[in-house]
């Protein structure tokens, strides 16, 4: 689920990342390549999946809300953006990876 909120969002704090994170969105989510803890906000996970454009690699993040009072917001996608493979490497070696695709 994604509300009309959170695309607002998306599209005011990251517009580079906006088309892609909405064509990529359903993929992304149903076979990322990483799932990490937030570990700054409490209920947040970050689904990380490469994706390939010609000879290189776009990563798209969806930020997920993991739970909710009352579990209305639970499993809704918060925000999304793109990251380079250099902040892909900070995120292996600084985050909990709680999924890694084999």
């Amino acid at each position: 689920m994604i509300s009309i909120k959170q695309l607002d969002h998306i599209a005011d704090h990251h517009p580079e990342a906006y088309d892609e994170a909405l064509i990529e969105l359903k993929s992304t989510l149903a076979n990322p390549d990483y799932i990490f803890k937030d570990n700054k906000h409490k209920d947040t996970g970050l689904v990380v999946k490469a994706i390939k454009t010609g000879d290189t690699y776009l990563y798209i993040v969806l930020k997920i809300c993991t739970n909710s009072k009352g579990g209305k917001l639970a499993n809704s996608v918060i925000s999304g953006w793109k990251i380079s493979e250099s902040r892909l490497n900070n995120y292996l070696r600084n985050k909990t990876i709680l999924y890694k695709k084999s």
